[in-house]
C-alpha cells in the first residue's frame, strides 16, 4: 500500500472512529475504557458530581453555582449530542481571555488524558453556550462546534 492510501485510510478512520469513542467519554452506553471524562473532571476538581457528564449542569443547579463565565477549576459542561450522547466535562485549568480558556480532560482522545487543551467560545453573545476543542491529531482547534451549558462552579 502506497503512503498517499495509507494517510487517506488514517484519516477515515479517525473521522469515523473518533465521534463513536468520544460519545462515551462520560461513562454512559459504549466504550468502557479505563479513562472517562466524567470519573476524571471529578477527580480534578472540587465538583463531586455522578452520572453522565451532561446531568451535571442539572445536577449542579442544587448545590453549586453555574455560570458564563469561566474561572480555573470550573467545569465546562457540554450538552448531549448525536456526536457525544452523554455530554462531556473538562476542567478549566487556565482562563487566556474572553473567549478561551486551557482545560485538562480525559477520553476527548480516545483512552486518553488531554492537558492545557484549547477550548474556544465561538458563540454568537460570548456566553460559552457554542465551542471548538483542540484536536491533537491534526494539531489544531476542531471543526466541530459543540453546544455547552456552561461551568460549574466549585
Amino acid at each position: 500500500m502506497g503512503r498517499t492510501i495509507k494517510v487517506r485510510v488514517v484519516k477515515r478512520v479517525v473521522f469515523y472512529a473518533a465521534p463513536l469513542l468520544l460519545a462515551a467519554c462520560a461513562g454512559g452506553r459504549g466504550w468502557n475504557g479505563s479513562v472517562q471524562c466524567a470519573p476524571y473532571a471529578r477527580e480534578h476538581s472540587a465538583v463531586n458530581l455522578r452520572g453522565a457528564a451532561a446531568s451535571w449542569w442539572g445536577q449542579a443547579g442544587r448545590v453549586y453555582g453555574r455560570s458564563s463565565t469561566p474561572r480555573k477549576g470550573d467545569v465546562l459542561v457540554f450538552r448531549s449530542t448525536r456526536r457525544l450522547p452523554s455530554g462531556h466535562v473538562s476542567v478549566v485549568q487556565q482562563v487566556k481571555s474572553a473567549r478561551l480558556v486551557l482545560v485538562e480532560h480525559a477520553n476527548w482522545e480516545p483512552g486518553r488524558v488531554t492537558r492545557s487543551a484549547p477550548v474556544e467560545d465561538v458563540s454568537a453573545a460570548n456566553d460559552w453556550t457554542r465551542v471548538r476543542v483542540w484536536w491533537s491529531p491534526i494539531r489544531g482547534m476542531g471543526k466541530t462546534i459543540y453546544p455547552t451549558y456552561g461551568f460549574i462552579e466549585p
